[in-house]
């Protein structure tokens, strides 16, 4: 199962997203809950590196089974609320998958 961690702050803002484990839910290179959790969350990565002046943090496994994206602190506010909105974007597409496979994909919020 792929389990999927949103840390917030105090403001609800996103501070970072870590996605362990694997979804299993078909073979190697078939897996449709794998390929799309991974798409949301490198897209997101991707849009962020692109749109915003300041790249987020991203630690991958290197087997695979681990993402971990942390947002900086330190950027300008229009930066911020693109990072944020793009990284809500990420964890909608997320539950979107969670709500058709849930027993595939699981998300859980915590606040600091």
């Amino acid at each position: 199962m792929i389990r999927v961690t949103v840390s917030r702050d105090e403001t609800e803002r996103i501070r970072s997203v870590t996605m362990t484990g694997h979804a299993e839910s078909g073979p190697y290179g078939y897996d449709l809950v794998c390929a799309g959790a991974s798409a949301v969350s490198f897209g997101a990565v991707n849009a962020m590196a692109a749109l915003c002046h300041t790249d987020p943090t991203v630690d991958l496994g290197t087997e695979g089974g681990y993402f971990h994206c942390v947002l900086p602190e330190e950027s300008t506010e229009e930066d911020n609320q693109q990072m944020q909105l793009l990284a809500e974007g990420m964890i909608v597409s997320l539950e979107t998958i969670a709500d058709q496979y849930g027993e595939f994909i699981s998300i859980e919020e915590h606040r600091r």
